[in-house]
């Protein structure tokens, strides 16, 4: 019988790549009852133990494993606390790197610059791009060491460890120290015993490179984090609380279960509650994802961080803190990203291969020569040679320059791509879950119809129904007030008006008194509705849509139907979709009405309608359990933790913040065509990135041979290192041809 598991969460401090992370996920996950997942964005390890086992003994193992853990600190309530920037010491070594490395390369690859004494210069600015900028690396590769493993900052250490001591011999017990030393240009291959040769330019300038790159992706790896900080944000800070009848501001936070406050329209709903005083519509899209305002009156539940579109309200906070939905909507969204399974970075993986070769091939180099009676300079130089060549320098620069390149692109064509990790998804996606409201649809009420009883002029019912509407704030009048407006132009005024709640409206307009509304409306005041109009109403509500009644003068006129609209460039964004061989499945808090009718209007079978944001992410659970690569599209805040969720988020950025610090891609325009550009430039800047390691890779290999042979200068050394950086850097810029499939280029 196994005692009954606890859950913690760890913070993890020291992981520099993907398989850090694997390595602690598989020491936790080698104690009994333990299970422990470990991500490297988030720098988070969730781990279910027995009771058997404490926190100390979990944090103990990942310590003994190199690494440092944490309990996480209790998360601050207030959101505009500046924090602390992780990537600030790394930006600081970069920088440093850079200002001394330039001179070092510059010194190594142009004679006419070495002067007298300029080996030495090379050695007092390289010193500390090594020792003190490539800490990391070095600090990295031990711990690497220490478990048997092998990763990049172990090929990047040895490297440039090799290049430094190796020129520090050469330049104290060889000839390299001598004044008027310099670098030829001479490219016979030839054996030497290379005491006349330093490196300090590659030591160098592998260190720039491998920073720049690191700094970069540790800027996007930071934004894992920024989903949860929006989603905070979203909430109200201050309440008005009704105490002895009277309303005084409180802070949120202070705000307890029982408490009555008041809320007035166009304000955010403080907490969860009931409403106990008056009526109003409220925007739910965020939690339902629903494009129609709900009705709510006394006795209706309403969700924080809605917006009262309406009335004034009082209500009874029920659910404060960590109770409310919005608190659980952030837990979503955490579980998800905390679960989601990074893509180990490719040089990581080369890296794990190509390491041990390397250092088996020095070491067997250094042991040949010496059998061969050389002496002890040629084989150390041979040896050391091989660990020299066998860091390239393009590496440093195979990601970034794709990433630059493919980013910015990306930019230009209103795509914002996060960062290398969410590449890989995008090679792999086979399907894509859409979002309804404002991603295929524009999110927003317009007025789509107008049906006139026989013998009523469909422009009069516009003019008379859109004035009345025009004195409402609801969103749903606000839609019929602008589409009247564009067809008929200006509206009449309204004499009388009044807003009878959760009804509609009443006034007089000209010489008619008008009632726009529900069919309760209309009943009140006796008003039977055509057999025509009943029909046209029934019509649009089987679709989804929302009818709105119109009456003057004791008779039924009209009916006009509202909807939200599909997108004009949707149903092309599907056909594109469906070229990539992907299938598009729409999913949506709304009534399946409406889904199955946008659904129609755009070429989507398959439909999941009425699901709330704990579905959506279950519904993408299930689609992953079934062996499928999801893609999630979407803007709302109720899309947030499905993105998280999903192999691949991608955020309208016309939507929340939460939506698109969620995601893994962002679509400035809100034009879905822009998916089906996402995911094809992210499929090309992948091909570049595999294309540049390839090449990163095969220049050095290709020059190992000779390095074992004894018969590498610094001539051809610096060649190859230059010309697979040049290689590298022009294979990224071609992606700057990359042409949205939307737009006929000449």
């Amino acid at each position: 019988m196994t005692s009954p598991a606890s859950e913690i969460e760890l913070s993890i401090g020291g992981m520099t790549c993907a398989s850090c992370a694997a390595r602690i996920e598989r020491k936790l996950n080698k104690l009994e009852g333990v299970q422990a997942t470990v991500n490297y964005a988030t720098e988070k390890a969730r781990v279910s133990f027995p009771e058997s086992l404490t926190a100390e003994d979990l944090v103990k193992v990942v310590e003994n494993t190199g690494y440092t853990a944490e309990l996480p600190a209790p998360p601050k309530t207030d959101v505009q606390v500046e924090e602390e920037d992780p990537t600030r010491p790394l930006r600081q070594r970069l920088i440093t790197s850079i200002v001394l490395s330039v001179p070092v390369i510059a010194l190594a690859m142009i004679p006419a610059l070495q002067f007298t004494y300029w080996q030495w210069l090379s050695l007092t600015l390289a010193a500390p791009v090594v020792v003190w900028a490539a800490w990391p690396f070095h600090k990295a590769a031990w711990t690497n060491l220490r478990h048997g493993a092998a990763t990049m900052d172990t090929l990047i250490s040895l490297g440039v460890g090799a290049a430094f001591l190796w020129s520090l011999y050469a330049l104290f017990f060889g000839t390299a120290g001598v004044p008027g030393m310099t670098h030829g240009f001479d490219l016979t291959v030839q054996r030497m015993s290379g005491a006349g040769n330093i490196y300090l330019e590659v030591a160098a300038g592998v260190t720039t490179f491998i920073l720049a790159g690191r700094y970069f992706e540790a800027r996007s790896k930071r934004r894992a984090g920024a989903a949860l900080r929006a989603l905070l944000a979203l909430g109200a800070k201050d309440v008005a609380v009704l105490r002895d009848g009277r309303e005084e501001r409180i802070s949120v936070d202070d705000l307890r279960a029982g408490d009555r406050f008041v809320v007035r329209p166009g304000e955010k709903i403080a907490t969860d509650g009931v409403v106990e005083e008056g009526s109003s519509a409220v925007d739910m899209s965020m939690i339902t994802g629903e494009s129609v305002p709900v009705e709510v009156a006394a006795g209706d539940s309403v969700v924080g961080a809605t917006v009262n579109a309406g009335g004034r309200l009082v209500v009874r906070a029920t659910r404060v803190g960590a109770d409310t939905q919005l608190a659980q909507m952030a837990k979503l969204v955490e579980d998800a990203q905390s679960g989601k399974a990074e893509a180990q970075r490719l040089a990581d993986r080369i890296s794990a291969v190509f390491v041990p070769i390397v250092i088996a091939l020095s070491v067997g180099t250094l042991a040949f020569w010496l059998g061969a009676g050389t002496g002890a300079s040629a084989a150390f130089t041979a040896a050391v040679a091989v660990l020299i060549i066998a860091c390239p320098c393009a590496l440093g620069l195979a990601t970034p320059t794709a990433l630059l390149v493919g980013t910015g692109r990306g930019a230009q064509l209103g795509i914002l791509i996060k960062g290398p990790e969410v590449l890989e998804s995008t090679r792999r996606v086979d399907t894509v879950v859409l979002d309804k409201t404002g991603t295929v649809t524009t999110g927003q009420m317009s007025l789509v119809d107008v049906h006139a009883a026989d013998g009523v002029d469909e422009e009069l019912v516009l003019r008379l129904a859109g004035a009345l509407e025009h004195a409402s704030e609801h969103p749903i009048a606000k839609a019929i007030a602008t589409g009247a407006t564009e067809r008929v132009g200006e509206l009449p005024a309204v004499e009388g008006f009044q807003n009878l709640e959760g009804l509609g409206v009443q006034g007089v307009v000209g010489e008619h008194a008008v009632l726009v509304g529900r069919a309760r409306l209309l009943e009140e005041w006796s008003v039977r509705l055509g057999e025509d109009l009943a029909t046209a109403k029934k019509e649009a509500e089987d679709k989804g849509r929302t009818a709105v009644l119109v009456a003057w003068d004791g008779e039924a006129r009209g009916v006009l139907v509202v909807a939200d609209t599909v997108k004009p460039t949707s149903a092309e964004a599907i056909t594109g979709l469906r070229q990539l061989g992907l299938r598009p499945v729409l999913l949506t808090g709304d009534n399946e009405a409406v889904a199955k009718s946008v659904a129609a209007e755009v070429g989507i079978e398959e439909v999941i309608a009425e699901v709330l944001p704990k579905d959506k992410v279950e519904v993408v659970k299930r689609l992953q359990a079934e062996g499928r690569v999801v893609a999630m599209v979407g803007d709302g805040v109720n899309d947030a933790a499905a993105l998280a969720q999903a192999d691949l988020g991608l955020a309208m950025g016309t939507g929340t913040d939460v939506a698109i610090e969620a995601s893994d891609l962002t679509l400035v325009r809100g034009d879905l065509r822009a998916a089906v550009d996402a995911i094809r430039l992210s499929r090309r800047t992948l091909g570049t990135i595999k294309g540049n390691l390839f090449w990163a890779f095969a220049y050095n290999v290709a020059a190992l041979p000779l390095a074992a042979l004894g018969l590498l200068n610094p001539m051809i050394a610096g060649a190859a290192m230059a010309f697979s950086s040049v290689f590298v850097v022009s294979n990224s810029l071609r992606l700057r041809g990359f042409r949205s499939a939307n737009k006929q280029t000449v």
